[in-house]
């Protein structure tokens, strides 16, 4: 099933100045469970695209259908609830809450959507063991490594059970072990959960991994390649 369509996907930024043409007629479809990497050379629009499919920026031209929604039309308090409700993120940045511990960082999203007590705390038990950070809960970021504070943006990325995963760089500020690590994690998630995962990349670790790779260049798909999954 698909579960991403896009469609003549276009983005220009300063239209009225000195006009960027950073997406220029994109066509994409992605199905449930894919483990997809998105490369291209810097300004080649990958983080455009990945913002176009989160609903964090607006195309000037074309749609965007996540899981039978254009989310490209709805009104912004709409965006949001539906980002809430089926998307998940992972920044290069991490952007965990500084004063919350890795269990509340887990736990937001979850108090946003109004889940149970007891779901919440289930849910986090589970994806911060899973992540291998269950001695962690109750320490706040700054007390963390780099690979901790990505590894809590994982599992805070995966507590809303979103149809997708969208992650952007995220192996950018980290060391070759911890890379791995954190890929081991996604690619688990990926074949027990069948979660989708979409990431904006440059690196080759990655893309190693990835069973599907679209490379953009000035703004258009210039391949797209499926690799062969082994028996």
């Amino acid at each position: 099933m698909d579960i991403i369509e896009i469609y003549e996907l276009k983005k220009t930024y300063n239209p009225d100045t000195i006009p960027v043409h950073a997406l220029k007629g994109v066509n994409l479809n992605i199905k449930q469970g894919e483990f997809t990497a998105i490369v291209g050379p810097s300004g080649s629009g990958k983080s455009t695209l990945l913002n176009c499919l989160g609903g964090l920026d607006h195309p000037t031209e074309g749609s965007v259908k996540i899981v039978g929604t254009y989310i490209h039309n709805l009104p912004e308090n709409q965006l949001i609830d539906f980002r809430l409700q089926n998307i998940g993120f992972v920044f290069q940045a991490y952007n965990l809450i500084p004063v919350l511990t890795a269990k509340e960082n887990v736990e937001f999203v979850m108090l946003l959507q109004k889940r149970p007590k007891s779901e919440r705390i289930s849910r986090v038990n589970q994806l911060l063991n899973a992540v291998g950070l269950g001695d962690k809960m109750d320490v706040r970021p700054n007390q963390l490594s780099g690979g901790q504070q990505q590894r809590v943006a994982v599992a805070r990325a995966l507590a809303s059970k979103p149809k997708f995963v969208l992650a952007d760089e995220p192996t950018a500020n980290l060391d070759s072990e911890s890379a791995e690590n954190l890929l081991d994690i996604m690619e688990q998630l990926n074949k027990n959960e069948n979660m989708t995962f979409v990431f904006s990349t440059h690196d080759e670790r990655v893309v190693r991994r990835a069973r599907r790779v679209i490379t953009l260049k000035d703004g258009l798909i210039s391949s797209d390649v499926s690799k062969k999954i082994e028996a």
